[in-house]
């Protein structure tokens, strides 16, 4: 009786399959520490306190309390409903110095909404892609039933990371306009250029590019020529791929926009009268 033996390449493949499993864990703790860093920034308690107006809102889920801060634009009302901006920050930072940084979008009449990630700042929790795409949909559908917001002239901006994030939202919930800054293509193209990492590793992929190329919005991409963390390429890969964006390059890095050469609030602005978000 002949005995079947397996042939090489299904032996190979098994081996590889079985080291996957195994070291999964140990990629996802690297893939984790790498992209989220909940810790690095410290919180303000006082933070309300100093912003008239601010709301803090808490949700509820599996893994406890989010926290998010709400202010309501310049002059709005249930009468004279106003734009709003939901803006997601880098992962590095937390929410509480945001009201403050954002202060213009509020003097030009735009509600803010500051949604905060899981394990960053006061919220539980452990940050990954799927939390923060449901958190800011659940973030999203509360701000827009204020009678104060026009729920039609939603506006997205995420920096870094949280361009990530606000692609997540717009696949979800379609926005009047985005603004991506300093960020990636994908968090998967990242992975590779450095590390040579295959997508198929990775559980927080953030496939920004993507969510764009298909469902294209007016969009504003702001990345700095210098950027030696996502370099220049992420933006102008964006902006090829995003029929009618507008590209807005400058002398800055990662971490130092808006440099000196760029009037940013005025910018900014332009692209939200432009896309009649202001009005």
């Amino acid at each position: 009786m002949r005995r079947r033996l397996v042939s090489p390449s299904v032996a190979v493949l098994a081996i590889t399959l079985l080291a996957v499993a195994v070291l999964m864990p140990f990629l996802s703790w690297i893939e984790a520490s790498f992209l989220f860093h909940p810790r690095a920034a410290p919180t303000d308690e006082r933070i309300a306190e100093r912003t008239p107006g601010l709301e803090r809102w808490w949700i509820d889920t599996p893994e406890g309390r989010v926290e998010a801060f709400f202010v309501p634009g310049a002059g709005v009302s249930a009468a004279s409903p106003g734009p709003l901006l939901i803006y997601a920050h880098g992962n590095a930072e937390v929410i509480d110095p945001l009201p403050q940084w954002l202060a213009p979008y509020r003097a030009m009449g735009v509600s803010v909404l500051l949604p905060e990630y899981r394990g960053y700042g006061r919220s539980a929790g452990t940050p990954s892609e799927r939390a923060i795409r449901e958190d800011l949909v659940a973030f999203h559908d509360r701000a827009i039933a204020r009678p104060e917001v026009d729920r039609g002239r939603v506006v997205l901006h995420g920096t870094s990371l949280g361009g990530g994030a606000v692609s997540l939202l717009a696949r979800e919930r379609p926005p009047r306009a985005v603004i991506l800054q300093s960020t990636f293509t994908s968090v998967a193209d990242i992975a590779w250029e450095m590390f040579r990492a295959p997508r198929f590793l990775l559980a927080n992929p953030f496939d920004s590019i993507g969510v764009h190329r298909h469902a294209p919005r007016p969009t504003l991409i702001l990345h700095g020529v210098r950027d030696d963390l996502i370099p220049f390429a992420h933006a102008r890969r964006l902006h090829e791929a995003i029929p009618g964006s507008e590209l807005v390059s400058c002398e800055a890095g990662h971490n130092d926009l808006p440099p000196a050469d760029l009037d940013y609030w005025g910018t900014l602005e332009g692209f939200l009268r432009r896309t009649e978000v202001l009005r």
